[in-house]
């Protein structure tokens, strides 16, 4: 019975080894021809669809897709879109459920969590013309 007790002493004062962020091959081989949808604070927070050679579109589901691609730098996937040249670096992690997104540009703001896996095209309704 000590045993027992010695070896979940042990145990309960080992921490946990901390999941890893994935490498760019990681996540490329996860998310290439995918389209996730991801949530934050259990609210719907946009989708993103992944393409070949590392091109991406973007949406917070309101019609308009934004097209962009991605890379790794220190560690972290950086995006970049075609409105928005500045890159939005992230880890992810392969959680329980799916991806965990850490927005690393301000790591206090920002966690997105997989929603699903859809094999659905994301709608994009086109450029918007004049009245």
């Amino acid at each position: 019975m000590k045993q027992i007790f010695a070896l979940l002493a042990m145990l309960l004062a080992t921490p946990l080894a901390a999941q890893s962020s994935m490498t760019a091959d990681e996540f490329d081989a996860y998310t290439r021809g995918k389209t996730l949808f991801y949530n934050s604070n259990g609210q719907t927070y946009g989708a993103e669809r992944y393409l070949d050679n590392r091109r991406v579109e973007w949406s917070f589901l309101d019609g308009e897709c934004k097209p962009g691609e991605w890379y790794e730098e220190n560690g972290q996937i950086c995006f970049t879109y075609e409105d928005n040249p500045s890159p939005q670096c992230w880890t992810f992690e392969a959680g329980t459920g799916g991806l965990i997104a850490r927005f690393e540009n301000d790591p206090t703001t920002t966690e997105l969590y997989e929603a699903q896996d859809n094999d659905q095209d994301l709608l994009c309704l086109g450029p918007k013309v004049g009245v």
